[in-house]
């Protein structure tokens, strides 16, 4: 399992979580932060400092949010370079 960011970070990408991670697990999109749940090792170093509380751990994501899981999963399957966003995030109303 893994950590996953949600719309809580759309436009805003506060980054304190970027310095917390000790695993550098965490690409920066235009729109939102992304992890990725191949290199994540479930610290939550990232979930405690988020202030506006975007992250959460994989299996407790709210049901309403769940797609986020695929989304951060597929910024890497797909293999976006950093500074792009997943398709469905491109689309979210801003």
């Amino acid at each position: 399992m893994a950590y996953v960011i949600t719309e809580g970070c759309l436009d805003i990408m506060d980054r304190s979580c970027l310095n917390q991670c000790p695993v550098d697990c965490i690409q920066q999109g235009g729109r939102m932060l992304y992890i990725n749940p191949d290199d994540c090792i479930d610290c939550g170093a990232c979930e405690s400092v988020c202030p506006q509380g975007a992250i959460f751990f994989d299996e407790e994501l709210p049901a309403d949010r769940e797609r986020f899981r695929d989304i951060n999963a597929g910024v890497f399957a797909l293999g976006l370079e950093p500074g792009a966003d997943h398709p469905v995030v491109r689309g979210l109303p801003g």
